[in-house]
């Protein structure tokens, strides 16, 4: 039984140094994740009103090309998408209250394990990703919603601050 682990786990971390090594959008994610989140970058770009929070989001798309395409993994997909859109929610909340839960938030990690997870074939993760696939829709609509209604909310304040100092 013991050897049969051994076994399994040596497969997982075989296909995991694989993709390491062959695949450029799987490194990517992984220099990605240390600079986004591990060395901060993401909360310090979401200082510079609106751009930040766009560039953060475009630093997303090497997460989803590699489970979309590498992975082929709908439900992976769907969660990391949630994860980009959570992250820009809180990211686009005024007065500096979404910067200081960037730092907390740490959307990049959270994506890269589950990356990782469904590399290594973690059965955990991937159950819970797989089972939670149709919430993610629900929420992923939802979030759309919510980011719309901020960025509204965020101009209304901009332009009531703008017309109160002058």
């Amino acid at each position: 039984m013991e050897e049969q682990q051994g076994e399994l786990t040596e497969k997982k971390l075989q296909r995991r140094l694989y993709l390491e090594q062959h695949s450029k959008s799987y490194r990517l994610i992984k220099t990605l994740t240390k600079w986004m989140d591990n060395y901060y970058l993401d909360p310090i770009l979401g200082l510079i009103p609106t751009a930040g929070d766009l560039i953060s989001a475009t630093l997303v798309i090497p997460y989803l090309y590699v489970s979309l395409f590498k992975i082929r993994s709908v439900p992976l997909t769907l969660a990391i998408l949630c994860n980009l859109l959570m992250d820009v929610a809180m990211g686009i909340i005024p007065f500096w209250i979404g910067d200081i839960l960037d730092f907390f938030h740490k959307s990049y990690v959270r994506n890269y394990e589950l990356i990782v997870g469904f590399v290594e074939g973690d059965k955990k993760i991937i159950h819970k990703v797989n089972k939670r696939a149709l919430w993610m829709i629900f929420l992923i609509v939802l979030l759309c919603f919510l980011i719309y209604w901020l960025i509204k909310l965020a101009s209304l304040l901009m332009t009531w601050l703008f017309g109160f100092l002058s």
